[in-house]
């Protein structure tokens, strides 16, 4: 009778022993490159570390929107001036007028320039002669960037040498006096004020 302990048979018993310990250690091989496969060691570790960098570089691609257009101006920071293309003027030429704002502080800033906020005053003495707001139609709105230390200047009005008024928009309406006649031009943008005036004469 054969035991596992006297195996029995035709080789010597140290033959099937033999045998016994190759089986044995070949299924102990096949069943730790089974574990390996399935619990590979560190494999749940590194997956979130994969992710990290594609959500920071995602975050940082692009500036905010507030960053790229700049902050508001501050007003105290604008420097805002009357302009007028001549000093004096000869019998029957109008004054080109406009305004120019300067950003004087060290970094871009962000200002509504369209003619919804600007206003151009003409007056003579105490007397206010004629304003750009008066009659205007179609006002635009016109978002600007102003950079610092560079002066803006609006494209310049005729102004036809006649009186203005609120109450009525007639086509004619009564010239001013000339000959030698001395007016002011004053400019506002927006709640924003000249601070000088500036003075030409009509012939």
């Amino acid at each position: 009778m054969s035991t596992f302990r006297k195996p029995v048979g035709p080789q010597p018993p140290k033959v099937y022993w033999r045998r016994r310990l190759l089986v044995g250690l070949g299924a102990l091989a096949v069943i730790v490159i089974v574990i390996l496969i399935v619990f590979r060691p560190g494999s749940g570790a590194t997956a979130p570390k994969a992710d990290a960098p594609v959500g920071k570089s995602s975050s940082t691609a692009s500036p905010s929107p507030s960053a790229a257009a700049g902050a508001a101006c501050v007003p105290a920071r604008l420097k805002l001036v009357a302009v007028t293309d001549k000093t004096t003027y000869g019998a029957g030429e109008q004054p080109q007028i406009s305004m120019s704002i300067t950003n004087t502080g060290s970094a871009d800033c962000t200002m509504n320039l369209g003619s919804t906020q600007q206003e151009l005053i003409i007056t003579s003495g105490s007397e206010q002669i004629w304003d750009s707001k008066d009659c205007q139609t179609a006002p635009v709105d016109t978002p600007s960037t102003l950079k610092p230390n560079v002066p803006i200047t609006t494209p310049p009005i005729p102004w036809d040498r006649t009186r203005s008024s609120a109450t009525t928009c007639d086509k004619t309406r009564p010239a001013v006096t000339a000959g030698g006649a001395s007016y002011h031009l004053g400019v506002k943008m927006g709640d924003l004020k000249s601070k000088q005036t500036v003075q030409f004469i009509l012939n």
